[in-house]
């Protein structure tokens, strides 16, 4: 993962992106990565849950 803390708290997930991060172009190179779990992956300590998670921004014009 880039950029991602997740925590649960009884049945609460909890996910934390630091949004002035940037991990650089996209593959199709339209947007910026700011975070990514990089496909679909667990929760913590909740294994038969999975989460998959892209943030983005547009560049500047």
């Amino acid at each position: 993962m880039q950029n991602i803390e997740m925590t649960v708290d009884g049945n609460i997930l909890t996910i934390r992106v630091d949004l002035t991060k940037d991990f650089g172009p996209s593959a199709s190179g339209k947007t910026i990565m700011i975070a990514s779990t990089k496909g679909n992956v667990s929760v913590p300590g909740r294994e038969e849950i999975k989460i998959g998670l892209n943030a983005y921004k547009y560049p500047e014009r």
